[in-house]
């Protein structure tokens, strides 16, 4: 069982077999560009999946840009794409697993552990003179029967109850500059939640994409953690994508339990309520 990254030469050993391939490629300033992509060429058997629509739920305007979907709604959707409680599924996007980590974080949210992100994603599999294949693909229909592990995500209550508590601690992963306050392009006002760490998520990989050693994501992790335990970290980006990657990232290094605020600050900065805070994070 695969369930943190896979290489290229794995998933082309197992091309063609009960295996589900998901393209999680997308933009997020053009919705429609990953499923064209997908269109134009593919891993062989890939489905795709689209992040507004397959991995994230109706918004309201104050829930963030990319709400969590409801159970029934994943279960759903995770039959669609063919997967069953059995099933290895392999998610892949166009580089760096940004988008594929959230296909493999809300799969182990719904109690499956059999999913893995490619390692260096489309760019390296195309980069390989890889075969690729053109036009839609389907599989049959399954039935997803859901574990669902509420334990692994936090709700923005939580995180203002938890404010200031030394227990829990919140790591931002977005780009620094984002985190600081110093530009916002997206969302209403500039900054992260009080007291959060940055841990910018595209520092899991390197230039060409491909993810760094575990031990290197192990070093990393442990400083931002310092004497807190992986569990007591609490991860949030722009709209719970990249924060994912953080996750997996921090599990493929043997740091399991680190809980994901999917509103993220998209959600937190809509109410002018909620206390932001600006430049770099806290001595």
């Amino acid at each position: 069982m695969h369930t943190t990254l896979i290489d290229t030469d794995t998933l082309a050993a197992n091309l063609g077999g009960d295996w589900v391939i998901v393209d999680c490629r997308f933009d997020l300033q053009n919705e429609d560009w990953g499923r064209g992509q997908y269109l134009d060429g593919h891993i062989p058997g890939a489905v795709y999946a689209s992040l507004s629509h397959d991995m994230a739920g109706p918004k309201t305007g104050t829930n963030g840009r990319h709400p969590l979907p409801s159970i029934d709604a994943l279960i759903a959707t995770l039959g669609r794409l063919g997967i069953t409680r059995g099933t290895q599924v392999v998610a892949y996007d166009q580089d760096s697993g940004m988008y594929a980590s959230r296909l493999w974080w809300l799969l182990r949210y719904a109690g499956h552990d059999a999913v893995s992100v490619l390692d260096g994603g489309w760019a390296k599999w195309i980069g390989e003179r890889r075969p690729t294949r053109s036009g839609e693909e389907t599989r049959p229909a399954a039935s997803f029967v859901a574990a669902p592990r509420p334990e692994m995500r936090v709700g923005v209550d939580e995180v203002v109850a938890q404010l200031g508590n030394a227990t829990t601690l919140l790591i931002d992963a977005r780009a620094p500059e984002r985190y600081e306050g110093r530009t916002e392009p997206i969302d209403r006002v500039p900054g992260h939640i009080p007291g959060a760490l940055n841990h910018h998520y595209r520092s899991n990989a390197g230039e060409d994409f491909t993810w760094l050693p575990p031990q290197e994501l192990r070093e990393a992790f442990l400083k931002v953690l310092g004497p807190h335990e992986p569990s007591d970290a609490v991860m949030y980006c722009g709209s719970g994508v990249t924060a994912c990657h953080n996750l997996l990232a921090m599990t493929h290094a043997g740091l399991p339990g680190g809980r994901l605020y999917a509103g993220s600050w998209s959600e937190w900065s809509a109410d002018p309520a909620r206390p932001v805070e600006k430049g770099p994070a806290r001595s």
